[in-house]
């Protein structure tokens, strides 16, 4: 039955890299990704899958579904397609739609004598807005037992740990003045953001090992003879634990206080993303990776223990997911780089397409086909849900 599920793959390479190539050759941006949405559910469409577009609070975004019986487990495929602004697809997400396509298609018209469902999400604006945060918050992905991703890289592997991560903006406002002929009418903006600057590298010495904290200045607060009225920075925080990470953005904003204090200025904080850490689920990494050797993917690899931060971590807290990442570029090859750039068209990446709907569709297979394996799954994950908070 593998061998006939990836036959049916293999019968939709020239729709699948087809529609990789278009998707790389016309870019999109945060939610507005209307080409790659519209060629995407098309095809669903034509395939027999039922689609709700603008779902989550994103026009782009959508849910298509297909049911084989009643009942049975539900089986999750999410996909991106938005890319960088002046790099376009460099981190490969023109492959993950066709990719996960391929798959839910394969497992659509398998002869199965057990009931299931399929569930194919597209989520946008990954790289910017974090898609997939607000749209669990919104209804989306509580529908699946389990979430299955497939992405482009150097090595073909799974990943543990992810980063959790919280960032946010922060505007000190103060009071002009001449910085020559009268300083002491103004209240620097700009010394409230350099206290915090300098607050958060004193905060660096006692926080847990694997916490990082980054920072830089958003806004040039102006001339160097005017004491500055205003000064912003961005501000960004992670670590493996979301809540080790809230409590280190406690302290976090303990220091913005106590920095607009000594400026004798006003703040604001807005926050923006909130990325969770990945529960881990080792049976779904290890059930792609069988899948993936399986089908002949190339450059197999461990899974990578630590990594860093992602919106897919935000549904893997709340829902067994595991995402197979499949080499297209050599090893040590950068994401967001001009090289995942070059590669986007080659041979090698419309293979990855298929070996990544193989590996998907593989997982899936057995999940629907295997008793007590969901269960199985599901018993991980609320184990390592208790061990990885």
């Amino acid at each position: 039955m593998k061998e006939t599920l990836f036959q049916a793959i293999d019968a939709q390479k020239d729709e699948l890299w087809s529609m990789s190539d278009q998707i790389f050759d016309n870019p999109e941006y945060e939610g507005e990704e209307v080409f790659a949405a519209g060629l995407l559910t098309d095809y669903l469409k034509q395939n027999g899958f039922a689609v709700e577009m603008g779902v989550g609070g994103y026009k782009t975004a959508f849910r298509a579904v297909y049911s084989h019986g009643e009942g049975g487990p539900v089986i999750g495929i999410l996909c991106e397609y938005d890319a960088l602004r002046g790099l376009g697809h460099g981190c490969g997400h023109h492959m993950q739609g066709p990719g996960c396509l391929g798959a839910a298609i394969a497992l659509k018209n398998i002869q199965a004598d057990r009931p299931f469902q399929l569930i194919v999400y597209g989520t946008p604006a990954e790289e910017t807005l974090g898609s997939k945060c607000s749209m669990i918050k919104n209804g989306c992905f509580h529908d699946l037992d389990v979430a299955f991703m497939m992405h482009g890289g150097p090595n073909t592997c799974t990943d543990i740990k992810c980063l959790a991560q919280r960032s946010f903006e922060v505007t000190f406002h103060g009071k002009r003045a001449h910085a020559a002929l009268a300083p002491e009418k103004g209240r620097s903006a700009f010394d409230g953001l350099l206290v915090s600057f300098q607050g958060i590298e004193f905060l660096r010495e006692h926080v847990p090992d694997d916490v990082r904290m980054h920072y830089t200045i958003a806004e040039l607060p102006g001339p160097a003879n005017v004491v500055p009225a205003r000064a912003k920075g961005e501000f960004s925080i992670r670590s493996f634990s979301k809540n080790e990470l809230n409590g280190v953005c406690e302290r976090f904003q303990d220091i913005i206080r106590g920095a607009a204090l000594i400026a004798g200025v006003d703040y604001e904080i807005e926050e923006g993303t909130f990325f969770f850490n990945k529960i881990p689920v080792l049976l779904l990494n290890k059930l792609l990776m069988e899948n993936a050797e399986l089908a002949g993917a190339p450059q197999l690899a461990p899974p990578r223990e630590k990594t860093g931060s992602t919106d897919f971590g935000n549904v893997m807290y709340e829902i067994p997911g595991s995402c197979i990442r499949v080499a297209f570029v050599p090893e040590g090859t950068a994401s967001h780089s001009q090289e995942f750039v070059d590669a986007g068209k080659t041979q090698a990446a419309h293979d990855c397409v298929i070996y990544g709907a193989k590996a998907i569709a593989g997982a899936g297979y057995d999940l629907i086909m295997t008793d007590g394996l969901m269960d199985q799954v599901k018993a991980e994950f609320a184990e390592n849900k208790r061990k990885y908070q």
